[in-house]
């Protein structure tokens, strides 16, 4: 059997005038996060170990944020592109281990959402994602509440 790991970190910036977009779950809050796309830290932070896993670089080879065509763009249709070079590799999801590092908003009461979003995604049974989330008990960036970081590691097995 084969077998790749691949490890994923993301930041952004909490900004007013944004929508605070997580996992594909638009979360209620004062603040959202900037980039280029939506800034969905989580999806990108899956992204990112999916093409780890396969040795395709990162998220910004493939969609930089020098390109117009990805402005605003919707962090799950990246996430689906992503997905389906690691399918054209012959290889499906064992399990992906998420956490998102944030001192607010608070998580948990989308985690179920977040969960099923990415297990849609990566055409995986919810049983084989597991997201999570911590504060930094207001130490740093995500302790000031100055942005949102998320990562993942992700164990990707052959067909």
């Amino acid at each position: 059997m084969q077998i790749k790991v691949g490890t994923g970190f993301d930041v952004h910036q909490l900004v007013h005038g944004r929508p605070c977009i997580i996992g594909g779950v638009i979360i209620p809050h004062d603040q959202g996060l900037l980039g280029h796309s939506d800034a969905d830290v989580l999806l990108h932070t899956v992204a990112d170990a999916c093409l780890g896993a396969i040795g395709e670089g990162d998220i910004g080879r493939h969609f930089p944020d020098t390109d117009p065509a990805f402005k605003d763009a919707d962090s799950k249709e990246l996430l689906k592109e992503v997905w389906n070079l690691v399918r054209h590799k012959g290889l499906r999801l064992g399990n992906i281990d998420c956490t998102i590092i944030a001192q607010a908003p608070k998580m948990s009461p989308y985690i179920g959402q977040i969960r099923e979003n990415i297990a849609t995604l990566l055409e995986a049974d919810v049983s084989q994602i597991n997201v999570k989330a911590t504060t930094t008990e207001k130490l740093g960036f995500p302790g000031r509440k100055e942005g949102i970081a998320a990562q993942a590691t992700v164990l990707l097995q052959n067909k």
